[in-house]
C-alpha cells in the first residue's frame, strides 16, 4: 500500500519517518521528496507498507498527529490518472509565442518615429 505523507517538518528525514510507520507493521520504502537544485524537502512523501490493514491503520492513527511541531496530512496515495499530467508547455495562453498585438513584447503600434 502507498501513503501519501503531507505537512512534514523540513527536518524530518527517511529514517524518522520510516520509524513512525514501522509502529504499525513493516515498511517497505520511504521517500520523502526534494527539490532537485536545493535538495531541500518540499514537506511531503510517500511511505510504501507491506500489508494494506497495516498501512490503514497507521493512516488512522497518524492522520493529524503533530510531528515536530506540525500536524501531519496522511492518506491513501492514489495514482494520477495518464489524462491529468501536466505537459511541460500546457498550451496556455500569453508569454512570447502567444503576444496578438500591443502586450510587453512589442506587436501593436509599430508606427514611424515622432
Amino acid at each position: 500500500m502507498n501513503i501519501f505523507v503531507g505537512s512534514l517538518p523540513f527536518s524530518l528525514d527517511e529514517a524518522d519517518l520510516r520509524a513512525s510507520f514501522e509502529v504499525y507493521g513493516e515498511v517497505t520504502s520511504v521517500k520523502i521528496i526534494t527539490d532537485k537544485f536545493t535538495g531541500r524537502s518540499k514537506g511531503f512523501g510517500f511511505v510504501e507498507m507491506e500489508n494494506e490493514a497495516d498501512g490503514l491503520k497507521a493512516i488512522e492513527e497518524l492522520n493529524g498527529a503533530t510531528v515536530g511541531g506540525r500536524a501531519i496530512v496522511v492518506n491513501k496515495s492514489e495514482p494520477k490518472p495518464e489524462g491529468e499530467r501536466r505537459s511541460f508547455n500546457n498550451n496556455r495562453s500569453g508569454g512570447y509565442g502567444n503576444n496578438r498585438g500591443g502586450g510587453n513584447f512589442g506587436g501593436g503600434n509599430r508606427g514611424g518615429r515622432y
